[in-house]
């Protein structure tokens, strides 16, 4: 009986053990390496899933928020700048081989929140949400008054432009006959000389240049295992006197992936030229099916659809009043610019 008492005694004296809770997250600049490691996998993931328009590059990183979720073990929310690339979303030149339109081109801008996982040292990305847009016509005309800007894409001349660019290589050509998948871009310009600008992705079908001359109608798009798609740039002058100059790139079939971006039908594709867009949208709001159920979905679509606050009010910190001798603190975001600010 001493020996129980005893033992109880020893038993209540012991220390209790609290669970201790994931340790905090050192607050994340957004020019820090782990920073521009996510974002640029953001990036990447963006790209891979767009099958419209253009590829993105990172312009800056606007924000960023760490969620610890255990060890090694990270959720990370990142509000990223991007701007629209010379290359097409098909084409399979590196990210890092291509130029960012300049400004005087009538740049467009993406803006997307996105959501990672950080597990282990491997980044995953779980969901985007992006938007895009054209720099404003009176910002372009301020720092160049005589640069063409970024027309609809369903304006008269630039489909008739298009229709003409198609026409003309393809009674030239050697090899396959090219259909028109999508106009990218286009731009007009009227003085001294009348020329419309335009872009567009091309596709080739099952007919040579030669037998469609015969019967047009038969010509069908290639299927997925063996699809080519191209690109093309036109010039029209209409005014002094006409003049039209085209060039068309075919990229060879690419091995499909799960990450290869694709074209839909071309009849679908009509619809997008039809509404009068002066660019394609970067309307991406994608979730990635590999993502773990088990990550925090609520706190996710509160991120992901919330304007941030955070993101005007640093904008505005150059502009609020100071005393003499003040020095202002570093500030964690948003980061720098890689290219220009729209």
């Amino acid at each position: 009986m001493k020996a129980l008492v005893v033992a109880l005694i020893l038993l209540v004296q012991l220390p209790i053990h609290k669970a201790v809770p994931a340790a905090p997250v050192a607050p994340l600049g957004c020019d820090d390496p782990e920073s521009e490691a996510a974002a640029y996998a953001a990036v990447n993931y963006i790209n891979s899933h767009s099958h419209h328009g253009y590829k993105f590059a990172l312009n800056r990183i606007e924000n960023i928020r760490v969620l610890p979720q255990g060890p090694n073990n990270n959720i990370i929310f990142l509000e990223v700048d991007l701007l629209e690339t010379r290359c097409p979303v098909l084409s399979p030149t590196p990210l890092e081989n291509c130029t960012v339109r300049s400004f005087t081109e009538h740049a467009v801008e993406g803006d997307c929140d996105i959501k990672l996982q950080k597990l282990d040292g491997k980044i995953t990305v779980l969901a985007t949400k992006c938007h895009s847009h054209a720099d404003s016509s009176e910002d372009v005309v301020q720092l160049c008054p005589d640069c063409p800007l970024l027309t609809s894409l369903n304006n008269t001349e630039v489909t008739t432009a298009v229709t003409a660019a198609l026409s003309a290589h393809n009674s030239k050509a050697t090899d396959a006959y090219l259909r028109l998948l999508e106009i990218g871009r286009a731009k007009i310009q009227y003085e001294p000389v009348h020329v419309v600008y335009v872009e567009f992705a091309v596709a080739a079908t099952n007919c040579s240049a030669e037998e469609a001359k015969e019967n047009v109608e038969a010509c069908q798009l290639l299927p997925d295992d063996q699809s080519n798609f191209g690109f093309c740039t036109a010039s029209m002058i209409t005014r002094p006197k006409e003049d039209l100059q085209v060039d068309c790139q075919l990229y060879g079939h690419q091995v499909p992936t799960p990450n290869t971006p694709f074209f839909p039908e071309y009849s679908n594709l009509l619809i997008l030229v039809a509404q009068g867009f002066t660019n394609h949208n970067l309307r991406l709001s994608h979730n990635n099916p590999v993502a773990s159920e088990s990550m925090s979905s609520e706190v996710s679509a509160s991120m992901l659809s919330a304007k941030p606050v955070v993101k005007r009010a640093v904008a505005q910190h150059d502009k609020v009043p100071h005393p003499v001798g003040f020095v202002s603190p570093p500030l964690l975001c948003p980061g720098r610019i890689r290219h220009f600010k729209i």
